[in-house]
């Protein structure tokens, strides 16, 4: 078994040496490969997970999961990680696992942005939102505060200076704590606050932040309404124009059997789902309806409640995010597609009723002195920092403290995260299941007279989706229906019926009421016949074969 923990987080090399440890170990079940590299030329992985004695993975319905698409946001790896193990450990002793991966497929990239992570995760960490590519001035910022362990000790913290003119004071019944100062309010000592480190070109008066060198942000350069710089800052230059996101699109786009897709980043502890940009009253009915019965699921299970991207986690009542991966993966791919936002101190400090996008803009000091307690009490006080003085290069004598948020907040600390990461594999088990299968009902052969037979193939969905998983796939015309075949022997005739025939789509059981009524009926939508006459030699073999983008292929042969 790969030597992998889950009380740490990898940088790039350890984590490529435990993939390739995952695959060398695991044949059976595990391919690796490179699907792209980074702006700095690192391979991003792709692993490719199922039993590949029971067929090839294109054949079999597939569940997309990513990681790390933003730079700090890197427990998604190890929540990738831990699901591997998972999958792996669990083969032929967990039935959900083992039918799972005998008749269905992963698709998981654990690192999408391994440059921005290998920032975050340094020794002297730098705090970016995405990738290291210049975007979007390539020279050098050369004005303002600029974000950095000024210290050395391995964390960015605030700094806080005194000034008869600042907004903040010490909380007078804690004073750890900052606290705003009041509209009105004078004669105080007070405070102004800015992030750790150093001043470029400071004049001794005025002091501007510094913005990143590195301002994209790659969860905005998909092409589901992709918007240029001034209307979204960080989109990039077209969609797609970042290699770390094409790859994944090329490999999405080129994976028809991909039937759902999840992204997983931090933090807030929620499920959400498309639309980031228009209300729920755009969604087709059934694929809302549809959507809520999943995040149900995902919230009975993980604890997370499943949310809407536009009413409830927008930033800015007025404005909304575009190019995102899931509003993508579902507006442009058809595809059931969730961003999932790992770890909530909130709740880890017993804060439950709170706005998850407006919480850091107002909220009551008895939730700052909930989440001190939880620090106190929970992380030995290694989250919330006491501050202590500093002499600094430009601004003289200063203090150091608050919220060290790349171990408390961006990310679980480490001897948080294994519980943390076990939320998560029983939904991504249960929303591949889900998928549509594709399986043979009946197969049969009569015969008609001398050298004449009637070849019948019925096949039908055994999983809980539609074979084209989504209205919005239909809509589109994104999927194709079943295409059903027949290989006649040498000599054999085809004398009724195409030798390829292109049938419908197959119902899942997912729209089905909660419980049945007098005008319930089921109809045998979620199956499909075909038939040919074949002249052939008694005694010959016909094979049928049936394909579904994303409901898999299935195989038999007939003696005539």
């Amino acid at each position: 078994m790969p030597d992998v923990r889950f009380d740490k987080y990898y940088r790039y090399a350890e984590l490529t040496e435990i993939l390739h440890s995952y695959a060398q170990e695991f044949p059976q079940f595990i391919k690796i490969e490179s699907i792209g590299k980074s702006y700095e030329g690192r391979d991003i992985w792709l692993l490719t997970v199922t039993n590949f004695a029971t067929g090839a993975d294109q054949e079999k319905p597939a569940l997309w999961i990513d990681g790390n698409i933003h730079a700090l946001e890197i427990a998604p790896s190890s929540v990738c990680l831990y699901f591997l193990q998972t999958l792996v450990t669990a083969y032929g002793t967990n039935s959900d696992v083992t039918r799972c991966l005998d008749t269905r497929v992963y698709y998981i990239c654990p690192r999408v942005n391994p440059d921005g992570a290998e920032l975050a995760l340094s020794d002297r960490p730098k705090f970016i939102r995405s990738s290291t590519r210049p975007y979007p001035y390539d020279e050098e910022p050369n004005d303002g505060l600029v974000m950095e362990d000024i210290d050395g000790d391995g964390r960015i913290l605030l700094m806080r200076i005194p000034d008869a003119n600042g907004a903040w004071k010490i909380c007078p019944t804690e004073p750890r704590l900052m606290v705003r100062r009041e509209p009105t309010e004078t004669g105080g000592e007070y405070y102004r606050l800015l992030a750790e480190g150093r001043l470029e070109n400071y004049d001794g008066v005025q002091i501007k932040v510094q913005p990143p060198k590195e301002g994209l942000d790659l969860n905005r350069n998909f092409p589901a309404l992709w918007r240029q710089e001034f209307q979204q800052p960080g989109a990039g230059d077209y969609p797609t124009s970042e290699s770390e996101v094409r790859s994944l699109v090329h490999f999405l786009t080129n994976h028809p059997n991909i039937t759902g897709a999840i992204t997983f980043h931090t933090f807030s502890g929620v499920l959400i789902r498309p639309y980031t940009d228009k209300s729920d009253d755009e969604f087709p009915v059934n694929d809302l309806r549809t959507y809520q019965k999943i995040g149900d699921k995902g919230t009975e299970i993980t604890g997370y409640p499943a949310i809407s991207a536009f009413h409830e986690f927008r930033y800015d009542p007025k404005d909304f995010i575009t190019g995102t991966f899931d509003d993508w993966a579902y507006e442009y791919q058809g595809l059931f597609a969730w961003t999932v936002e790992v770890w909530s101190p909130q709740r880890q400090a017993g804060i439950t009723d709170y706005k998850y996008t407006d919480w850091q803009r107002e909220h009551p000091l008895e939730d700052d002195l909930k989440l001190l307690r939880w620090n106190d009490q929970q992380l030995a006080g290694k989250g919330y920092v006491d501050w202590y003085p500093f002499d600094h290069p430009q601004l003289g004598k200063i203090e150091i403290g608050g919220w060290d948020t790349m171990y408390a907040w961006s990310n679980p600390p480490s001897e948080f995260l294994e519980k943390e990461l076990s939320r998560f594999p029983e939904w991504l088990i249960w929303h591949l299941l889900i998928s549509p299968r594709l399986e043979i009902y009946q197969a049969s052969v009569h015969q008609l007279g001398d050298s004449l037979y009637r070849v019948q193939l019925v096949v039908q969905n055994t999983g809980w989706l539609p074979s084209h998983i989504t209205q919005k796939a239909l809509e589109k015309k994104l999927v194709r229906g079943c295409i059903c075949e027949i290989a006649l022997p040498p000599g054999a005739t085809l004398e009724q019926g195409k030798q390829q025939e292109e049938l419908g789509q197959l119902a899942g059981r997912n729209y089905k009421p909660s419980a049945p009524t007098r005008r319930q009926s089921d109809p045998t939508s979620d199956r499909l016949k075909v038939e040919w006459i074949v002249r052939a030699i008694a005694g010959s073999k016909v094979k049928l074969s049936a394909r579904h983008e994303r409901a898999g292929v299935v195989r038999t042969e007939l003696t005539l």
